[in-house]
């Protein structure tokens, strides 16, 4: 099988951080030399031959320090994590193939059935080809549901025969959301009003365990598990908040050594690729490779309370 690298977007958008991606997990092998810098530049860790990924260890909230980013409820609106995941088995989304795409879905929607029997986890699939135009934009303004507007995964490829074969699962309170065939064949998230980053994290390991139990995903001990985006390999877990904060918002560059002191990044609420306006930012953990998944979520949330204190001390 003959393996490639889409370097589409960094030919058509030349502001993206990353302008190449993988179309399969064996890329980051054939290709070591293109991704391996990128890697090491995004997530602060060397790359060599030996460079190991950590097993997967999602802990549990006892370890975090924090576990209300905001407790009198004065900066962060909301919180979500989230974690990436591509079958074993599949290329990614640039190469798959209309009847391989149905197959992805066919498979997670599978998975469906396990969760519907947890009462914090029953829901319902929404897909994206039955869905109506109001359905559909209600859900994107409510930041549930993910669109096809991100300029560098059309270069890249990822919206062929859109909306074939694509939807969302919601649980009943809308807390837990898996999505089939964004930009990987899965994200798997959690998400709730306010700042309680441990009710948000553990709601998402228990999901992700349940999921997990039934497929089997692309990973490798290199690399942790295998994403389209060189920036999300690793634990591929962001943890974010929308935070509205005019003081910083007003000294920015305040706010970005601040992100960069704690490996956070900072971009607009309406998602990956969004312009940034206003006092209301997306702020999320920026490594993703090179650290556990609790140590990913301790370093957010360490950021997030630390961008709170010097709002606050402004």
């Amino acid at each position: 099988m003959a393996h490639h690298v889409s370097i589409q977007a960094c030919i058509e958008q030349l502001d993206v951080e990353i302008g190449f991606r993988a179309t399969d997990p064996d890329a980051y092998v054939t290709f070591g030399a293109l991704f391996d810098p990128a890697i090491k530049d995004y997530h602060k860790i060397p790359m060599n031959a030996d460079i190991r990924h950590p097993s997967p260890s999602f802990g549990s909230v006892d370890d975090l320090d924090i576990k209300d980013l905001d407790p009198d409820g004065k900066y962060v609106i909301s919180t979500r994590v989230r974690v990436g995941r591509n079958l074993d088995g599949f290329p990614f989304q640039s190469l798959l193939s209309d009847d391989e795409r149905a197959k992805v879905e066919t498979r997670l929607k599978n998975t469906f059935g396990q969760l519907q029997l947890v009462k914090e986890y029953d829901g319902e699939y929404h897909s994206l080809e039955t869905m109506t135009e109001a359905e559909e934009k209600n859900l994107i303004e409510t930041h549930l549901l993910f669109n096809h507007s991100n300029s560098a995964s059309r270069s890249a490829g990822v919206y062929r025969n859109w909306p074939m074969n694509r939807g969302i699962y919601i649980n009943k309170t809308k807390t837990f959301l898996v999505w089939i065939s964004e930009t990987d064949h899965t994200r798997i998230i959690s998400m709730q009003p306010g700042g309680r980053i441990d009710q948000v994290y553990s709601r998402l390991v228990e999901g992700v365990r349940i999921i997990e139990k039934q497929l089997r995903f692309a990973h490798s001990d290199r690399l942790g598990y295998i994403t389209f985006c060189p920036t999300n390999l690793g634990t591929t877990l962001r943890a974010s908040v929308h935070i509205k904060i005019p003081k910083l918002a007003a000294n920015k560059e305040v706010l970005g050594k601040l992100c960069d002191d704690y490996n956070l990044q900072v971009r607009g609420i309406d998602g990956d690729g969004t312009g940034i306006f206003g006092d209301t930012f997306d702020i999320s953990n920026k490594r993703r490779m090179g650290l556990t998944e609790i140590q990913a979520v301790v370093e957010m949330a360490a950021g997030v309370k630390a961008i709170i204190n010097e709002e606050e001390n402004l």
